[in-house]
């Protein structure tokens, strides 16, 4: 199978790759070489730096669009936790996604995963909170966001 880099995967591909549970959002790419340690497994920060990556382009494609009748949120993680399950090494390729699992009016939980050769490798989980343009406050979410929360990533509401 051809791999498709820095493209939204579609669920077959997800499932051709390995993940048993499409994701709302999946691209691939390979490990390079300045992403690894002095022991040549890949650095904990590019695990994070993946994580990033695949983060701000599910609120590039999916999030953003529903603020165009106001002013763009400051998008903040609020907490995180990352677990490390199994090393990756030079040229592996792999695959990073990203679901929401639950909001609230201003907040929602993330969870991201790292897959390679048919096996999960890390994961994240964080909550992120918008607020206003210049952080003075909460800014809430737009109901069409909150819906498509639920209905394409089959996120709870939460109190």
């Amino acid at each position: 199978m051809t791999i498709r880099y820095h493209t939204p995967l579609s669920a077959d591909e997800q499932r051709a790759l390995g993940l048993a549970t499409p994701q709302p959002l999946a691209m691939a790419d390979k490990v390079r070489f300045a992403e690894l340690d002095v022991l040549r497994h890949v650095n904990n920060k590019a695990y994070m730096t993946w994580f990033e990556t695949l983060r701000v382009a599910y609120m590039d494609l999916y999030g953003l669009p529903h603020y165009q009748e106001g002013p763009m949120p400051r998008i903040v993680i609020r907490s995180g936790e990352v677990r490390y399950v199994e090393e990756m090494l030079m040229g592996e390729d792999y695959v990073t996604t990203a679901g929401v699992r639950a909001f609230r009016t201003t907040s929602y939980s993330m969870h991201q995963e790292l897959w390679a050769a048919g096996r999960l490798r890390a994961s994240f989980d964080c909550v992120i909170v918008t607020l206003w343009p210049d952080g003075s406050g909460r800014y809430p979410l737009p109901a069409a966001l909150r819906a498509r929360f639920a209905d394409i990533d089959g996120a709870r509401a939460e109190a």
